[in-house]
């Protein structure tokens, strides 16, 4: 079973803010294979241009790698692009991005605290 996370999500596993989640998050990532988006990479590293991450994304990735088996989706761009052609319902193209990535492959968890993803996207976790 492959779960993507959000990048709010691995943000507070690389501050060991593991509580923050549900248990049913917690259990989920405990039996699967945890991928991160390129999109949701590069968002770390947009909210630490913008101040308001101290880590870079690169360091970030590293960290909750080692931690929880966490590794980058090598899906092709081309794969994930295509897919977020129908996410229509937001203008938010991290959030677009993400979702897709999940859909493309093969309709993925996604564990994601965002209320607006979980309404949109049915294999959201939280």
């Amino acid at each position: 079973m492959i779960a993507y996370l959000d990048t709010h999500i691995v943000l507070w596993l690389a501050a060991g803010k593991v509580n923050r989640l549900s248990s049913k998050a917690r259990g989920l990532l405990g039996r699967s294979e945890l991928l991160l988006s390129a999109m949701a990479y590069l968002e770390l590293e947009y909210l630490h241009e913008l101040g308001r991450t101290r880590f870079r994304a690169g360091d970030l990735l590293k960290k909750v790698e080692y931690e929880t088996k966490l590794r980058l989706c090598d899906l092709p761009f081309s794969t994930i692009a295509s897919a977020a052609l129908d996410e229509k319902w937001t203008r938010d193209p991290f959030d677009r991005m993400i979702v897709a990535n999940a859909k493309a492959n093969g309709f993925a968890w996604l564990v994601s605290a965002d209320e607006v993803i979980r309404k949109q996207y049915p294999r959201t976790v939280w």
